[in-house]
């Protein structure tokens, strides 16, 4: 008979910096997080179209390569899964709106900002 496997919680983590993006998903792993990067907004799309309702964690930033930027993927992934927990970045001020239950965190944020809400998710 084998061993089941523990359920991890998913996170997306949608970053064009790919240091940032590692360092975020490392720190995410070691908290016991199954991690999904995505360098591009296009990426990220794909990726909530296939799996949004498994995701519990989306941290992304607002500027990003291609047509589809980070506000506009909070805007799907809240329309995907209304209960994900999406936190949107950026080194420059918002100047869109985001959609209702994400948040916004001027850069540069703390890891331990990052573990702590990557926690909170967890547990909703």
């Amino acid at each position: 008979m084998g061993q089941a496997t523990p359920f991890r919680s998913v996170a997306l983590i949608v970053e064009d910096d790919a240091m940032q993006r590692e360092m975020l998903s490392l720190l995410l792993e070691e908290s016991g997080y199954h991690v999904i990067q995505c360098a591009s907004g296009e990426d990220a799309r794909h990726v909530l179209e296939m799996a949004a309702g498994t995701l519990c964690f989306l941290m992304t930033d607002v500027q990003l390569p291609g047509r589809t930027d980070g506000v506009e993927v909070a805007r799907i992934a809240k329309e995907r899964n209304p209960r994900l927990d999406v936190v949107v970045t950026s080194g420059r001020p918002l100047t869109q709106p985001l959609p209702d239950g994400a948040k916004f965190w001027a850069k540069p944020w703390a890891p331990l900002d990052v573990l702590r809400e990557a926690e909170a998710a967890q547990l909703s």
